[in-house]
């Protein structure tokens, strides 16, 4: 008599074949794989598989493809939108040991590298060879994860997002067959553009294995400043006249009172609890000064005051560690409290409207809030505190990020401008793009995954 065997006992069979333990159903490794630092409830894969080269990825998705079994991918646990959440329980394929540096072409500027390598790894390694990658989340997320979600950061007003970062791609599909996308070149009229299809895929189309990246040469001078203001508009209305004045910041981020209230007690700061302008200059001595100057200038017109460089590198670290601690600091201010987050990003003339309307309406529904924003692409976050185990709570933060969406939509916006959509943003996307939009995306999905098993719930509602 044949005895039927489950197809996950099936696939864990096979797979421990080539993974040995490094295929585990451990009860704390599943846990530590059951959810990113957002607020979706959490879902315990049925196993993690951390696999070390691009053969394993592939011979994995073709058992897990074969059978039916649910994958999601899993690179430093970082999301804030659920992405990591194995809805369908399935395999977490955890992605962390793959960090081998592969490449640097120093003349050329790019490098080829492994997802489970972090950006902060990847600029130690290039420092000695005058270069640097210039993406920079908050958090100390793993470049295949970036890729995943369309990543940028505070330099994104000067050097872009990850879409411009990358270059080209290696890609497992869904049943194990492995693609190249893009090159080495930095143009290229060649056919339909893979590379962009996979970056912000959300790990919904295919597992990136290899990534090939643009690369910046370190400024030979870099400036850092700090303004603050009597009002929020005031700030955000300087940040307008900076963009519209042409002057090529490197940086330009906003803390609101709020905000710079946890981070001057979580960071220990020296400055005023008022809404405040973070600003960095690259360049020439000559023209970070200019620069500078120009903004300070600027400012001066908005009622800024306190104006000040920092121009050592232990001061602007100091200064910069404290605005990528922004979401700690925001969560240690209110003990018993955590946070969601919006991702809002309007046209930059809308910026002071959204940024208003997003802080009167929290103030209108009793919600406590820090905003940030790499408001030099208009691009902001509320972050709104809510207390733990309390489901009413998180059901009107829940209403509170819906009613900031709707207004960045209503001023010509989106709803997510780096952190994707996940599971926390799916009902923003079809409001943002209609129906046809997503009905294209739907068959862009079946087409490369047929049987729906890569990171299954994730971009639109299954």
């Amino acid at each position: 008599m044949t005895i039927d065997t489950h197809p996950l006992d099936t696939v864990l069979a096979a797979a421990r074949a080539f993974l040995g333990d490094r295929l585990t159903t451990n009860a704390a490794i599943r846990e530590q794989h059951s959810k990113g630092e957002d607020a979706n409830p959490p879902v315990l894969p049925d196993a993690v598989a951390f696999v070390e080269t691009t053969e394993e990825v592939s011979r994995l998705l073709a058992l897990c493809n074969t059978h039916g079994i649910a994958v999601t991918p899993f690179g430093a646990g970082t999301s804030l939108e659920g992405h990591v959440v194995p809805v369908q329980r399935g395999i977490s394929l955890d992605l962390s040991r793959m960090t081998q540096v592969l490449e640097v072409n120093a003349e050329d500027m790019d490098c080829l590298v492994e997802p489970g390598v972090s950006r902060h790894q990847l600029n130690d390694y290039l420092r000695d060879q005058g270069l640097f990658f210039p993406v920079d989340p908050g958090s100390h997320c793993s470049l295949g994860g970036m890729v995943a979600t369309r990543a940028s950061g505070t330099n994104a007003v000067r050097y872009g997002t990850m879409r411009e970062a990358t270059l080209g791609l290696e890609v497992v599909l869904a049943d194990g067959r492995v693609i190249q996308t893009g090159g080495r070149t930095r143009k290229s009229a060649n056919g339909y553009d893979l590379t962009r299809l996979f970056v912000g895929s959300e790990g919904t189309l295919g597992v990136v294995t290899k990534v090939r990246l643009r690369l910046q040469g370190i400024p030979e001078a870099t400036t850092a400043a700090v303004c603050q203001f009597d009002s929020l508009a005031a700030a955000v209305e300087t940040v307008i006249m900076v963009m519209q004045a042409g002057i090529p910041v490197a940086r330009i981020e906003l803390a609101d009172a709020d905000q710079m209230r946890a981070s001057i007690a979580y960071s220990k700061l020296a400055f005023e609890p008022l809404p405040t302008l973070f600003l960095e200059f690259h360049g020439s001595p000559s023209s970070v000064r200019e620069q500078a100057e120009a903004v300070e200038a600027l400012s001066n017109e908005m009622g800024g005051r306190g104006f000040a460089w920092a121009e050592d590198a232990e001061a602007r670290g100091k200064l910069w560690k404290a605005r990528h601690d922004a979401w700690w600091a925001a969560n240690a201010l209110y003990p018993g409290c955590r946070g969601i987050t919006t991702d809002v990003c309007v046209p930059i003339s809308r910026l002071a409207e959204a940024i208003v309307h997003a802080k009167e309406t929290a103030v209108e529904m009793g919600q406590n809030t820090c905003i940030v924003g790499h408001v030099g692409d208009g691009n902001f976050h509320c972050v709104i505190l809510f207390p733990n185990d309390d489901p009413e709570g998180l059901r009107k933060a829940w209403e509170l990020d819906r009613r900031i969406v709707a207004q960045g939509l209503a001023l010509g916006g989106t709803c997510s401008g780096e952190h994707g959509i996940g599971l926390g943003k799916r009902e923003f996307l079809v409001e943002e793009h209609g129906a046809e939009v997503l009905d294209v995306m739907r068959g862009l999905k079946a087409s490369l995954d047929p049987k729906g098993i890569l990171n299954p719930g994730k971009l639109f509602f299954d």
